[in-house]
């Protein structure tokens, strides 16, 4: 095996080029000289990714920000920036992320026993006691009276716009002036 010892970048790029020529610069690629990397296999999340703190939020912009501090999605374990939310999550669920963290893209494969204890927790974490179809319909019967109630207070405040609308617009008429023009008003008969 040949070893180089490297104290310069421009010997660097010499030795590199010197084993390009002889054909063995892929040496430090070769599987039988590298150790094998175990990575543990795939795992979900246990903490919830936030998205939504920075939705319409205006952000400025300068140049020399810091990365993290950047317009966009900053992921502190590749140190990147990803500039919405949906390539966000591509790179956090991504195979460069996942190495990054230590895990394989594989997934453990799970038994039957470690399947039927999951359903089990799952069925003790939803109590059936405390949802009936007469909780259903009180619900629905509840949102419908909060709709309609909301229905009610929007016309009455329509209406009440219309009547200051039409008060500001009723002109301020003398009724002398009025009597002298020969008409007793503007507008309609109704009073």
């Amino acid at each position: 095996m040949l070893l180089v010892s490297l104290v310069s970048p421009y010997l660097e790029s010499v030795s590199l080029g010197f084993f390009f020529s002889l054909g063995l610069a892929g040496i430090w690629n070769d599987p039988c000289l590298c150790p094998p990397v175990q990575r543990k296999p795939l795992k979900h999340r246990d903490y919830e990714v936030d998205l939504e703190s920075r939705l319409g939020k205006t952000q400025v912009v300068t140049p020399i920000a810091p990365l993290s501090q950047q317009a966009g999605y900053y992921c502190s374990v590749c140190e990147c920036v990803v500039k919405d939310s949906a390539n966000y999550l591509d790179h956090i669920n991504g195979k460069k992320h996942q190495r990054a963290l230590g895990m394989s893209m594989r997934v453990e494969r799970a038994s039957l026993k470690q399947v039927q204890e999951r359903f089990e927790v799952l069925k003790k974490r939803k109590d059936p006691g405390s949802f009936s179809e007469q909780d259903l319909d009180e619900r629905i019967l509840k949102q419908q009276q909060e709709e309609e109630e909301r229905k009610r207070q929007r016309r009455e405040r329509k209406k009440e716009k219309k009547r200051e609308k039409a008060a500001e617009e009723e002109p301020e008429v003398d009724p002398d002036i009025a009597a002298m023009m020969g008409f007793g008003g503007f507008g309609s008969s109704k009073k």
